[in-house]
């Protein structure tokens, strides 16, 4: 596990654009943060990373929205499902299983116990500091993500 301050929305766009560009097919990244936190910012960059040409925005109403470039991504927001049950729905279990794609899930703590045994959590928290200012914190669950830690931490670095 590592953190890093990010300084400004720039920094923080910059950190996902290079995940997008690093990442491989396969990653399941769980988002954790306050609305607002920047969750949607990030997953917008990291979508850039990946050659997305598309406007992402936040799947809140649609619950999951899918994007094509170098790789999909699927990128779900969990905040207004209530039942695991609804999870099967959608079909959730069907993309995270996925190799070909990129998963990334806002408010994914809500089904925590339904996530997959490999992803890649990143909390989003405001600072005590400048409104702008951003602590990531990343924490590789599972075998297959352990061997690209050190990896994402010097992506991270300014």
């Amino acid at each position: 596990m590592f953190e890093i301050i990010t300084k400004s929305p720039d920094e923080t766009a910059a950190i996902g654009e290079k995940m997008g560009r690093f990442f491989s097919k396969g990653i399941v990244i769980c988002l954790y943060g306050d609305l607002g936190a920047g969750k949607t910012l990030f997953t917008q960059n990291l979508a850039k990373g990946l050659d997305i040409d598309e406007d992402v925005t936040s799947p809140t109403f649609n619950i999951m929205n899918v994007y094509e470039g170098r790789l999909t991504l699927y990128h779900f927001d969990l905040y207004r499902l209530e039942q695991e049950y609804e999870l099967e729905d959608i079909g959730f279990y069907d993309y995270v299983d996925d190799p070909d794609g990129i998963v990334v899930i806002e408010w994914a703590d809500k089904f925590a116990d339904c996530l997959p045994d490999d992803f890649v959590l990143l909390t989003i928290e405001r600072t005590d500091g400048d409104d702008n200012e951003r602590r990531l914190i990343f924490d590789l669950h599972g075998e297959a993500y352990a061997n690209i830690l050190r990896e994402v931490e010097e992506l991270c670095q300014f």
